[in-house]
């Protein structure tokens, strides 16, 4: 009885191993495969404000289109825009990623892109610091400490 049991444990980790060996065999040859130039981009420290946007650049190393079917920030102050057009053998273009630099602080924010490559979900980044806002700029409010001095007059 145990031998048998046994056995059947064994059959069905081989056969669960040689399916996904299978499956990453299958991998087509011909896909597209989406090459970046870099898929980090670091700001340094930006202005207030500034310009929080970059384009990272890519290349269709593949044998057949590329089609990107969505890219989504990992939180709203992250915007990407995308070619909605196949990208052919051998071209190149860009996904633009907009940061709102109007959130002083260090940051690190990623895009996941969707696409029929051979790596069909793809991460870039994008990573900085905000410099404060001016005097001037209007800011987030702060809570005031409640248990604040009170001026003396004189009395």
């Amino acid at each position: 009885m145990k031998k048998t049991i046994f056995a059947l444990v064994l059959m069905a980790f081989f056969g669960t191993a040689a399916i996904a060996q299978d499956a990453a065999e299958s991998t087509d040859p011909n896909a597209p495969v989406m090459k970046f130039e870099t898929d980090v981009h670091d700001f340094g420290t930006i202005e207030y404000g500034g310009d929080g946007t970059y384009d990272f650049k890519f290349t269709n190393t593949g044998k057949t289109p590329l089609i990107i079917s969505n890219a989504r920030g990992s939180c709203g102050c992250t915007v990407p825009k995308w070619p909605k057009e196949p990208i052919g053998k051998g071209q190149s273009n860009v996904i633009n990623v907009q940061y709102d630099t109007k959130r002083p602080g260090p940051f690190t924010k990623t895009v996941t892109i969707s696409s029929n490559a051979t790596e069909p979900s793809k991460v870039i980044t994008i990573k900085g610091t905000v410099k404060p806002a001016e005097s001037n700029e209007p800011q987030t409010p702060v809570k005031k400490d409640a248990g604040a001095p009170v001026e003396d007059h004189g009395h």
